[in-house]
């Protein structure tokens, strides 16, 4: 029937165990130890990229910080300036009301000066006109 040889059996079973302690030291045992340094070295970049994110959170928390007291100061900038600009503008303002208060009073000055001048050479002048227009009178 089926002669099965000790020898060949025991043999084969030998050069399998030595073929799977073989496979085991050069191919298993290297496999599992770059699997284990890989899951590491994911674990790892995990942290690394969650400390990463937390620099990042605290970097945009300080740059809106440092935005909201930018647009404080250039507030205040801008009202200072616009308060010295309101200054200016009053002042300037209130110079040319000034020259033109002393413009319209020199005015004033000079129509009335021309008024009693006026008022002088007619009445001079009169006498004239009186006789010019008896002339005239006379002549119709």
């Amino acid at each position: 029937m089926l002669d099965i040889s000790p020898v060949l059996l025991l043999s084969s079973g030998i050069i399998f165990l030595l073929v799977v302690a073989y496979l085991n030291s050069s191919l298993f045992v290297p496999l599992l130890k770059h699997m284990d340094d890989r899951s590491e070295s994911i674990k790892k970049d995990l942290a690394s990229a969650q400390s990463n994110s937390a620099d990042v959170d605290g970097m945009l928390e300080e740059a809106s910080h440092i935005i909201a007291e930018a647009k404080k100061e250039a507030a205040v900038i801008r009202d200072k300036a616009y308060t010295e600009a309101k200054e200016i503008a009053d002042a300037k303002l209130a110079s040319a009301k000034e020259e033109l208060e002393a413009k319209t009073a020199k005015f004033i000055e000079e129509l009335t000066a021309e008024k009693v001048a006026l008022k002088e050479s007619l009445v001079a002048a009169m006498p004239q006109f009186n006789e010019s227009l008896k002339a005239k009178i006379s002549s119709i």
